[in-house]
């Protein structure tokens, strides 16, 4: 007979590993159900990497109480888990008087959610404050607590605790049906039967298809919202300090130009919805508006190389807010429509995730004195694995990412299995030239660990 887990999480993405690690904490057997060969591999790969406040999100909804739980908790845990946040604070800005209009409405708004601190700045304080920002800007006001993190590591630290202390995870793992019976479930997938009390759907993406396959329904449909991002040299972040914010619509929050915690610059991003959930290519045409909309609000980015380009897809629904509902009778939970806030409102997501299954029983007990998870330490403005003695010396020069930090990932309890996957553990390739330099050096390392060797990857048959 299978095992029979508690709760099986479809899908593992931020909210996924969010909701995996609070439920294993909670004492809960829990199994995370990937379908692709890496984790993070769907919405969850590209995002600007904020950690929000949450002061603009439509007051009283689900997003919201979210958003300002996950936010809070995040501080909460950063330290234990060692993960990288930087405050630099936030201006929403004004380039026009129509602009400017608005903000006294979204300065309420925040004090409406909580968010106290907002308030507006003169334009002469703020041009003192970021120079570099065009003397066109007309006015502004100032959103003190927000942060910048590592997307990434974040998300990794979620998933690599629950499963230190316990969880399993199985990639490439598509859940193709489900049927529940006699209070249990069985999926059926692309490696095999899984057996658990409790079903999560966190399929981010494929949400909708997923409650088909196993409830037979769903209640919304993804229409997947192509997002662009241009990144600049780490030389153009000295250009701002703080994350600078757009007069947001009602569509989307427009277009942010803000540090990362990697050390780049990054502007984006577009907003273009589309049929296909895979499809995260970029245009020349929209990364060129993003540039020159970028040196519009800070004209010494015109002077700037651009490194990198990218998109994402967030899994936008015909619903302004986030999608979460519990079938009890079915053992069910489906937390969908988590849209461009899901990085922020993960964590709260699986606080709210809890509350919704009430007294569930699990087969342990919760975690007083969780196993804490090794984390990637990728930021730019923390002490870095190169500054320590015995790191095997630096194969990404341009990222300054270490032998040691290499091999650490790849011989760790979640080992990538591609290139991208080892990307978002130790940002090789990631720099100036792209891979030029250490992609050879990769290739060796890498021997045998992936399931496409780089040299066939990259076209070398």
């Amino acid at each position: 007979m299978n095992e029979l887990f508690d709760v099986a999480i479809i899908g593992a993405g931020v909210v996924g590993c969010a909701v995996a690690r609070r439920l294993t904490l909670n004492g809960a057997k829990v199994v995370v159900l990937e379908k692709a060969s890496d984790v993070l591999d769907g919405a969850s790969k590209g995002n600007s990497a904020i950690l929000h406040t949450g002061f603009d999100a439509p007051p009283g909804s689900l997003e919201q109480a979210c958003v300002a739980a996950g936010y809070k908790e995040y501080l909460s845990v950063a330290a234990d888990l060692e993960l990288p946040i930087l405050k630099s604070g936030a201006f929403v800005l004004a380039w026009d008087q129509e602009q400017l209009s608005q903000l006294p409405e979204l300065i309420a708004k925040a004090h409406k959610n909580g968010v106290g601190d907002v308030a507006l700045v003169d334009r002469e304080d703020i041009l003192k404050r970021e120079p570099g920002l065009s003397n066109t800007l007309v006015g502004g006001f100032e959103v003190p607590g927000e942060y910048l993190i590592d997307p990434w590591a974040s998300a990794h630290a979620y998933l690599l605790q629950a499963m230190a202390n316990g969880a399993i995870l199985r990639r490439d793992t598509e859940v193709l049906e489900g049927k529940f019976s006699n209070g249990h479930w069985t999926l059926e997938t692309s490696s095999g039967p899984i057996a658990a009390d409790l079903v999560i759907n966190c399929a981010g993406l494929y949400g909708d298809i997923v409650d088909e396959r196993c409830v037979g329904e769903t209640c919304f449909t993804v229409t997947p919202r192509k997002g662009q991002f241009v990144v600049f040299d780490k030389a153009a972040s000295d250009l701002v300090a703080s994350i600078i914010l757009p007069v947001p619509t009602k569509k989307t929050k427009g277009v942010v130009i803000c540090r990362t915690i990697f050390g780049n610059l990054l502007v984006g991003p577009t907003a273009e919805d589309q049929e296909s959930r895979t499809d995260a290519s970029t245009t020349r045409e929209a990364l060129q508006a993003l540039q020159a909309r970028g040196v519009e609000m800070v004209p010494g980015l015109d002077t700037c190389e651009v490194t990198a380009a990218y998109a994402g897809l967030r899994p936008a629904t015909e619903f302004p807010d986030y999608q979460i509902r519990s079938l009890t009778d079915q053992n069910y939970v489906c937390v969908g429509g988590i849209r461009s806030t899901g990085l922020s409102g993960a964590l709260g997501i699986a606080q709210h995730v809890v509350a919704l299954l009430g007294d569930q029983k699990f087969t342990g007990v919760p975690i007083a004195d969780p196993a804490l998870p090794d984390i990637d330490r990728l930021s730019d403005y923390h002490r870095r694995d190169w500054q320590d003695a015995g790191n095997g010396g630096i194969v990404c020069h341009c990222e300054l990412v270490t032998r040691r930090e290499i091999e650490n990932v790849m011989n760790g309890p979640m080992p990538p299995s591609s290139l991208q996957g080892l990307k978002r553990r130790t940002r090789v390739c990631m720099g100036r030239c792209q891979g030029f330099y250490c992609t050879a050096e990769l290739a060796t390392l890498t021997e045998g660990h992936f399931k496409v060797p780089m040299g066939v990857e990259h076209g070398e048959h």
